[in-house]
C-alpha cells in the first residue's frame, strides 16, 4: 500500500499526509529556555587549558570537574611523546586495527598496560565508549543474562542495545539487591554477567567490588568492572578498583579509558588472554573502527610509565580531594558520600543548580550541573573533582565561591 491508507471506511485511497520527522526538533527545549534566561552552561569554548585553570573569552577560570585527575595532560613528557609519535607516523593511523591500522605502538602499550593491572592480555579501543560497550555486547551477548548496577555509565546500556539484551538493574552498591536477582534467576538458561564500576561518575561512590565479586562467584556469574574513573587513582600503585580491593583475580574483565587519569583518549578491555581475543575478533566498535592514532598512544604509554614509577602524582591529588572535601562538608553541603576524586555538591532541583552554576561562573570558577536524567529529580548537583594541577589558591577561590552562592540560593545556613 506505501503511503497511502483506506480512510473511513470506504474503499477509496487516499494518501495520508508526510509528517516530517525533523518538526519535533524544531520544537522549544530546555536549552532554549536556559539560553534564553542567561543560564546555559555547557560547551563553554576554551582558548587555553592549563590543568588547573582555563581561559574562556579572554577571562581566567578555575576549572573543577576536569577528569584530568593526575595533572598529567600538561606533563612535558606526555607533551614531547606525542610530538615524536606524529613525527613516525603522522596523525591518523588510517585503517582500522583488524586490517591496516594496528601499529608497534599498540602493541606495546597493550603488553605494559596488561602487566600494570595484573592481567594476561588487553586490548585498545579508539574511545572509552567503545571498549565498555563492547564489554556488554560482546560478553553479554544475547544469550546470557546481565546485571547492572543502577549508576552504570551510559556505555554499558548502549552496549546492551546493541546486543538487544535487556539488563537486570540492582540497587546501586547493593550486593544484596544483586543477589536477589540472581536467585530470581536461578533455573533460567545461559550464562550471568555482572556489570559494575570502580568509580561512578556521579556521585563518587568507589564500586562495592568485594561484596559484587562475593555474590557473583556463589552464583556463577562473571564480574566486568569499569574503571574509567579509577584507573590511576586507586590501588597501591593505581592500579584501579582490583587492586585496591586486592581481587585482580576475581574480577574477570578491566575496562578502563585513556582520556582521565592518563592524559589522552582512547580506551581498553584487560583480562584473559582467551576473553580479549574473542573480543578482538567480533567486537563491531573494534573492527569497524579506524585506530587509535598514534600520538595518543605515545601519551598513554608515557602517562601509564609516569603513574608506574611516580606515586607522588597520585598523593598530592588524593591531598587536594581530601581538602576540598572536608571544607566542602565544614560548610554545610551534602556531598552524598563521595570517597574519590569526584566531589558531588548536592543542591536540589534542576533551577537551583542551573542558578548555583551561574553563580559560580560570576565568582570565575568553572563547574557544571548533573540535572535529570542524569541524576533523580531533585537530586540536581553540581559535579567537581580536583587534581594535582590545582593549587591552594585555586582551591581557595572554589570553596569562596561555593560559600558565597551556597548562601545566597540558601542551599547552606
Amino acid at each position: 500500500m506505501g503511503d497511502t491508507a483506506i480512510i473511513g471506511g470506504t474503499s477509496s485511497l487516499v494518501r495520508e499526509p508526510v509528517v516530517d520527522a525533523f518538526a519535533d526538533l524544531r520544537a522549544p527545549r530546555r536549552a532554549d529556555q536556559a539560553r534564553a534566561l542567561g543560564l546555559y552552561p555547557y560547551f563553554k569554548a576554551m582558548a587555553r587549558h592549563g590543568g588547573g585553570t582555563v581561559v574562556v573569552d579572554g577571562e581566567q577560570y578555575v576549572l573543577t570537574g576536569s577528569n584530568d585527575y593526575l595533572g598529567l595532560t600538561q606533563d612535558e613528557r606526555v607533551r614531547e611523546a606525542a610530538r615524536a609519535a606524529v613525527d613516525d607516523f603522522g596523525m591518523s593511523a588510517s585503517g582500522s586495527r583488524f586490517l591496516t591500522g594496528t601499529l608497534e605502538l599498540h602493541e606495546t602499550l597493550e603488553a605494559e598496560l596488561a602487566d600494570f593491572l595484573g592481567k594476561e592480555s588487553a586490548l585498545i579501543f579508539s574511545a572509552g565508549f567503545l571498549g565498555t560497550a563492547s564489554a556488554v555486547a560482546s560478553l553479554g551477548g544475547r544469550r546470557n543474562i546481565v546485571y547492572f548496577d543502577d549508576q552504570n555509565h551510559a556505555s554499558m546500556i548502549d552496549g546492551s542495545r546493541m546486543a538487544a539484551n535487556k539488563p537486570r538493574r540492582f540497587q546501586h552498591n547493593d550486593a544484596a539487591d544483586l543477589e536477589r536477582l540472581l536467585k530470581e534467576d536461578e533455573g533460567l538458561s545461559g550464562g550471568r554477567v555482572v556489570y559494575t564500576e570502580g568509580i561512578f561518575s556521579m556521585s563518587g561512590h568507589i564500586g562495592a567490588i568485594p561484596e559484587v565479586v562475593e555474590v557473583a562467584r556463589r552464583y556463577g556469574a562473571r564480574v566486568v568492572c569499569d574503571d574509567a574513573h579509577a584507573t590511576g587513582v586507586l590501588g597501591p600503585r593505581g592500579e584501579g578498583s582490583h587492586a585496591h580491593f586486592d581481587l585482580t583475580d576475581e574480577v574477570d574483565v578491566v575496562a578502563g579509558t585513556f582520556s582521565k587519569a592518563m592524559a589522552s583518549v582512547g580506551g581498553f578491555l584487560a583480562g584473559t588472554t582467551d576473553v580479549i581475543d574473542y573480543i578482538r575478533h567480533t567486537s563491531r566498535p573494534f573492527i569497524f573502527s579506524t585506530a587509535l592514532p598514534a600520538p595518543n598512544i605515545a601519551a598513554s604509554l608515557a602517562a601509564l610509565r609516569i603513574i608506574r614509577s611516580e606515586p607522588e602524582h597520585r598523593e598530592q591529588m588524593w591531598s587536594k580531594v581530601d581538602f576540598m572535601r572536608q571544607n566542602l562538608l565544614s560548610l554545610g553541603f551534602d556531598l552524598l558520600g563521595s570517597n574519590s576524586p569526584i566531589v558531588p555538591v548536592l543542591v536540589g532541583d534542576e533551577s537551583t543548580a542551573f542558578q548555583f552554576w551561574r553563580g559560580l561562573w560570576e565568582e570565575k570558577v568553572f563547574a557544571t550541573p548533573a540535572i535529570p536524567p542524569a541524576v533523580a529529580a531533585g537530586r540536581s548537583l553540581i559535579r567537581t573533582s580536583f587534581n594535582t594541577a590545582h593549587k591552594l589558591e585555586h582551591l581557595e577561590r572554589v570553596l569562596a565561591a561555593f560559600e558565597k552562592v551556597g548562601r545566597s540560593l540558601r542551599v547552606i545556613s
